[in-house]
């Protein structure tokens, strides 16, 4: 059940546009906003996760993923973290912000 509520103002000429385009597919206004809109979030938010490579491009991308990493104090300090769920691992306590007791 959708309970949130999303308000927009338009130009009369975008309203009639949409409802057109909604009733071509047999929609409500409502619907075919919403999937439009959520279809264009997706899309946006793909686009920051996934790039296109040409084959060159992508072997030499590859090579440097397979490359040992570089080493380094920060690196070295980091593999040496337990994950929370180690025996001995030390959980930091967060406040509701995300920051640090």
């Amino acid at each position: 059940m959708r309970d949130a509520a999303i308000n927009l103002r338009a130009k009369p000429e975008q309203r009639d546009l949409i409802d057109r385009a909604a009733a071509t597919l047999g929609k409500n206004r409502s619907d075919f906003m919403l999937e439009a809109a959520c279809d264009r979030a997706q899309s946006v938010l793909l686009d920051q996760v996934f790039f296109r490579l040409d084959d060159g491009r992508f072997k030499a991308f590859m090579q440097q993923l397979d490359a040992p990493p570089a080493p380094s104090e920060g690196l070295k300090r980091l593999m040496a973290v337990k994950a929370p769920w180690e025996a001995g691992a030390e959980v930091k306590k967060r406040s509701r912000r995300g920051r640090p007791a």
